[in-house]
């Protein structure tokens, strides 16, 4: 008995020694404001858990790796920059104050041919007054600028060389969010680099003021200088070309952004086969839904785009869309917002016949809609309404750039002796092949800038006008 006493003696201050220890030297101490009641959650398996840590450690990059590293390039942009002082041209004479230095950009690009075509961003060659290509083989080449798009932020460069490793362009409207991509570019020049994320949402607007940007965010890692670069799928396709990191401090955080394949291609397109890009519109103004405009509008959905007004003799008019429509689906790729809708259509082109489903007082319906060329853009802080022009109106009057006047709404024009056909090839020293790049050059003016606009008159004769 005293034998069983003691067993349970010694077991009772075991136990008090080896609780005594967890609270001395394990257990956190109060923060002095209280206790709380919280339990912390069971952990317990799920039905899927197992399949998706075996789709993450069977996903195989290297292939994907192995078709895109010698495509994606190395790009530099040499540009002229003058700066002009007045006080050394006051004393010493004109074009004494006057000097000129160069500036040099890099970025990245992709070959998408074996001839020698390679895609880059706008930003990457703007200005450029001359251009040069590294491969990943660090062979050097001087590129010739093809053509650019400012709104799509997309240029066309093309360099002497036979049989190169290119990419094949895959189908942007086809990608899922979660879905694994590569991010590849060439930024130091150090050769092609890779890395890897998700597509982290689609159709993103930048500027949030109903931009036309309709962009694929993904979290693969894109610094400075990766502008231009490959987004590619597990299967190596070309995806989208990297643009834009969102950034606080100039290198990645986070979140990078690209132009979708299904544009890209179509601007590519545009640019060999018309040197300028064809825009395509349904002949619809309006803007997104959300839950406030909704509720304003007293509809019960709260995504697609509202239709307020219906263009007459258009494509969306003779398909019977009307004002209130909402539409919902574009060839059965889904509008939940202005880019969806604005990305959707700068992959198409005038001619394209699109099925458009909408909602009607609650019904859904479906009409086929013929997309019709955007001709004209009004340039109003100009007072200038431009149309672009083809290669025979350009072949016509001799000259390789250019927009054309086609009408007038500043009377301060008219009477300095502007006319109708008058064409505009340069805004200071940069040549103008298309309206969105007028746009792009007042949009990004800074405050008190001068505009100095080269124009052909009727005649053929240049003339120089300068806006403030």
């Amino acid at each position: 008995m005293k034998k069983i006493i003691s067993i349970i003696l010694f077991s009772a201050i075991g136990g008090a020694i080896t609780l005594g220890s967890y609270i001395l030297f394990i257990e956190k101490p109060s923060n002095g404001f209280g206790t709380t009641n919280e339990t912390k959650p069971s952990i317990i398996s799920t039905n899927y858990s197992n399949g998706l840590v075996a789709s993450t450690e069977n996903t195989d990059f290297t292939v994907a790796a192995e078709k895109t590293l010698n495509s994606v390039v190395h790009v530099k942009n040499t540009s002229i920059q003058t700066i002009r002082d007045p006080f050394a041209e006051y004393f010493y004479g004109q074009g004494s104050g006057t000097k000129q230095y160069s500036q040099i950009g890099t970025g990245s690009g992709v070959i998408i041919s074996s001839d020698g075509y390679i895609v880059t961003n706008n930003h990457v060659v703007k200005n450029a007054t001359a251009i040069e290509v590294t491969l990943n083989n660090k062979k050097v080449y001087k590129a010739e600028l093809i053509g650019t798009d400012a709104t799509n932020d997309i240029a066309l460069l093309k360099i002497g060389e036979k049989d190169l490793s290119y990419i094949t362009f895959g189908d942007s409207n086809s990608i899922k969010v979660g879905e694994w991509v590569l991010a590849v570019g060439n930024p130091y020049n150090l050769t092609s680099t890779v890395t890897a994320g998700i597509v982290s949402a689609k159709g993103r607007d930048l500027d949030g003021n109903n931009s036309i940007d309709s962009f694929i965010q993904t979290d693969a890692a894109v610094n400075p200088g990766n502008s231009g670069g490959a987004l590619v799928n597990t299967r190596g396709e070309l995806i989208g070309i990297n643009t834009a990191i969102s950034s606080m401090t100039g290198s990645f955080v986070g979140y990078s952004f690209a132009v979708p394949s299904n544009i890209a291609k179509k601007v590519i397109e545009d640019l060999m086969e018309f040197g300028n890009v064809q825009k395509a519109i349904l002949g619809v103004e309006g803007g997104e839904l959300n839950g406030k405009v909704a509720e304003n509008l007293d509809i019960n959905i709260s995504e697609g785009f509202y239709i307020s007004n219906v263009i007459e003799n258009s494509g969306a008019a003779k398909a019977g869309l009307k004002k209130s429509d909402v539409i919902v689906k574009a060839n059965n790729v889904k509008i939940t917002s202005y880019a969806d809708l604005t990305g959707f259509l700068n992959s198409k082109r005038p001619g394209d016949i699109v099925e458009v489903t909408f909602i009607r007082k609650g019904e859904e319906k479906i009409a086929k809609v013929a997309l019709i060329k955007n001709e004209v853009n009004k340039v109003s802080s100009l007072g200038l309404e431009l149309k672009n022009m083809d290669k025979n109106e350009l072949k016509k009057l001799k000259i390789e750039n250019g927009v054309k006047v086609s009408n007038i709404t500043n009377q301060e024009l008219l009477r300095y002796g502007v006319q109708k056909g008058f064409v505009i090839t340069a805004i200071n020293n940069r040549k103008i092949y298309t309206v969105d790049e007028v746009n792009d050059i007042i949009s990004n003016k800074s405050q008190g800038e001068v505009l100095r606009i080269e124009m052909l008159n009727l005649n053929g004769e240049l003339e120089r006008y300068i806006f403030k």
